[in-house]
């Protein structure tokens, strides 16, 4: 089964633009030794739209590579339509990626029977299994629970389903009990600001961002070994940053990550809003805040910060 923390690795620029395939083996290497269960890539987080399919394969590559099976891959297969859809899942599968994760493109919308022949396409040829992402408009279809269950009981590949729609606890609830043991499980979405409602409902895993992925860590830990009033302090503690992240989105994370050691650089392509030097300040603020929870080095960079601050 995949479990635990899952985070979505997103797609490392140059300054000048282009891709940067060293700093994509770092933040896998570093994924790991935050403690995450395996990995996703490439993702909404991923800024997938914003890839040619020459640099998307490459970089599943050198995650495939770096992970060189120690942890599980899944690999991010979305596409317009099954062909290329099925090309991504043969081309992960090839770098090691153990299952897949698609949404229903625009073009097949929320009709049953064009959902079904969509999946049961991808599910004949991929060669993978399969993670439904249901994610909202505009992104994805925002499917209702009803048709995803119809959709899982038709296409036995799909085993997991990973629901970005708010609020996704609720849901989380009525995936589950309508799709039965026709599931291996339901991941949580929503970039982990809402992870203990998803994990009392019966989430099996959690697909945040990477920066804080040492964190994210922790609080599962914490949530299945019982220790909830832990998990609970984590989650608050994440908060701050999770809710910025939530407008400058993959922005935030890369600036987090060059300031981890990570990145060098925190280019993104999709257009986001951009931090001035207040909003700089403020992203170092909350490192500082959370230094002692982040394991992984350059954590004690961020205990100086805030020292000096």
């Amino acid at each position: 089964m995949l479990l635990g923390v899952l985070p979505v690795l997103p797609t490392p620029f140059a300054a000048e633009g282009g891709v940067d395939p060293a700093a994509m083996a770092r933040v896998t290497a570093f994924a790991l030794d935050a403690g995450a269960d395996g990995v996703v890539f490439p993702g909404v987080a991923s800024e997938f739209d914003y890839l040619g399919a020459d640099e998307r394969q490459m970089l599943v590559e050198v995650v495939g590579r770096t992970l060189a099976g120690r942890k599980p891959f899944i690999v991010g297969a979305s596409a317009a339509t099954p062909a290329e859809v099925i090309a991504f899942c043969r081309s992960g599968k090839a770098a090691g990626a153990s299952a897949a994760m698609v949404m229903a493109p625009a073009s097949v919308g929320s009709d049953l029977a064009a959902l079904i022949a969509f999946f049961s396409a991808v599910a004949a040829d991929g060669g993978l299994d399969l993670i439904l992402q249901n994610a909202p408009a505009p992104v994805g279809s925002g499917l209702p629970v009803a048709t995803i269950a119809e959709v899982v009981k038709a296409v036995p590949a799909i085993r997991y389903v990973k629901e970005e729609t708010l609020p996704s606890g609720p849901r989380i609830t009525a995936l589950i009990e309508a799709t039965g043991d026709r599931l291996a499980g339901v991941m949580g979405g929503g970039g982990s600001r809402y992870v203990l409602d998803e994990l009392q409902r019966g989430a099996v895993a959690l697909m945040p961002a990477v920066e804080i992925a040492d964190l994210h860590a922790d609080l599962f830990r914490a949530f299945t070994d019982g220790h909830i009033e832990r998990a609970r302090e984590l989650y608050i503690r994440s908060l701050p940053i999770l809710l910025v992240q939530m407008i400058y989105r993959m922005a935030l994370t890369k600036e987090v990550l060059v300031r981890r050691g990570v990145f060098t650089s925190a280019t993104v392509r999709a257009p986001l809003p951009a931090f001035d030097a207040q909003g700089r300040a403020e992203i170092d603020m909350m490192l500082a805040e959370i230094a002692d929870l982040l394991t992984v080095v350059p954590a004690e960079t961020l205990r100086a910060v805030g020292e000096a601050r």
